[in-house]
């Protein structure tokens, strides 16, 4: 099993975001001791922002390619051959003002390519890498799962369900730990509940893995 190490939170040793990946992967690593693990710490090396740079070399916009468009085109290659080559991809995607760190969305830009993750077609889209299963380790400081407003403010989750849906992944399954920043016991609840959902998660992925490997 290939995994990708993702993590996108500013927060270093205090994100809820960080902790929940790491044990999401140190459990997958003890289902699956053979696994290798690459690890990508966005808010210490981000893909720059997506600019007409990384975006020209795909459509030959001139004769030759200028020393930027290269350098942009070799930072989305090596991402997207990256994620192409993992099984399964753990993601911390902490809620920033309602969405996605903008690291993490650098990332993402990076990574859907037509061509290499979906294509058009006549009838429309059609992802191309749906062959993987996508761990995401969501944390909140507030609650927005159980109300019709939370629901409506939340650009995260639901936004990477539409995005690696998109690219053709549509196993995407969700550790929530949100109400963080509710104080101690709601955090203590919240992590309490993210640890038995990573149980029950990382041992039904790694199965898979393990299965699909062998098939």
């Amino acid at each position: 099993m290939k995994l990708l190490h993702v993590d996108s939170s500013v927060l270093g040793a205090n994100s809820v975001s960080r902790q929940l990946t790491a044990e999401i992967v140190a459990q997958l690593r003890a289902a699956n001791p053979g696994a290798t693990v690459e690890y990508l710490d966005l808010a210490v090396d981000t893909p720059n922002h997506f600019s007409a740079d990384a975006l020209g070399i795909k459509f030959g916009q001139q004769a030759e390619p200028t020393e930027a468009q290269r350098r942009e085109n070799a930072v989305s290659e090596r991402l997207v051959s990256q994620f192409l080559a993992s099984d399964v991809i753990v993601v911390g995607a902490p809620l920033y003002n309602f969405t996605i760190p903008s690291q993490l969305k650098a990332w993402i830009d990076r990574i859907a390519q037509a061509g290499r993750t979906f294509k058009y077609t006549d009838k429309g889209a059609v992802g191309l890498a749906g062959d993987k299963t996508l761990i995401v380790a969501s944390s909140r400081g507030g609650i927005y799962s159980t109300s019709e407003m939370g629901q409506a403010m939340e650009h995260q989750e639901s936004y990477l369900k539409a995005v690696f849906g998109f690219m053709g992944v549509t196993d995407v399954r969700i550790v929530r730990a949100e109400g963080v920043a509710m104080g101690d016991a709601p955090k203590a609840a919240a992590l309490a509940a993210a640890h038995a959902d990573i149980l029950a998660v990382t041992a039904d992925a790694a199965n898979e893995a393990v299965a699909a490997q062998t098939a």
